[in-house]
């Protein structure tokens, strides 16, 4: 019962993350914008805790490490669309960058080495949870080409370690990554 509820959890809000990120690329209005976007920092803020508890449960420390390691750059786009650019704080590089250090030193330990599909998973995750994430909290638009290596990367280990709810949810936030970014390139065409 407690997998469900994390996997509902996880699955609702990472989702809600991605359509609200859709939403703001499709605007030109830049108050619904920073809306949008205080709305899409936040979700992915609550859902987090899910995420990392799933990871752990499954001993992917990787993940686990990229998702906990994500908050910083999480905090840093809440930061920028509510303050604006240029006004957070410097300090949570350092510490995003310190977590996937000690999740990669983690697994390694765990593991023995990188000695399954799951760790290979794992990394592709990591860069792109993290890249993205990062890249996307400073307003760069890059961040959704690396959201969908972490969409896919995520799916495929959600779906090999049974939890189909979570894979059929990152399935569907690559939908909306890909809309994001596609929206995102159509604005700035125009």
């Amino acid at each position: 019962m407690i997998n469900l509820f994390l996997q509902l959890w996880g699955a609702l809000f990472y989702l809600l993350n991605k359509i609200f990120f859709s939403m703001a690329e499709r605007t030109s209005n830049t108050q619904d914008k920073r809306k949008w976007l205080i709305l899409a920092w936040t979700v992915y803020l609550i859902a987090l805790p899910a995420w990392v508890i799933v990871f752990i449960v499954k001993d992917n420390w990787i993940a686990a490490a990229v998702e906990a390691g994500a908050a910083p750059s999480m905090l840093i786009g809440l930061c920028i669309a509510l303050r604006g650019r240029g006004k957070e704080p410097f300090w949570l590089n350092w510490l995003s960058n310190l977590a996937v250090v000690a999740g990669l030193g983690l697994s390694l330990y765990n593991f023995g080495g990188i000695t399954s599909i799951s760790q290979i998973l794992e990394l592709g995750i990591a860069a792109g949870f993290l890249i993205g994430t990062y890249q996307l909290a400073k307003q760069n638009p890059q961040g959704y080409l690396w959201f969908i290596l972490g969409n896919v990367s995520c799916a495929m280990l959600m779906g090999l370690e049974g939890y189909n709810l979570l894979m059929i949810q990152q399935l569907i936030s690559l939908i909306f990554v890909v809309d994001a970014y596609l929206a995102n390139k159509r604005l700035l065409a125009t």
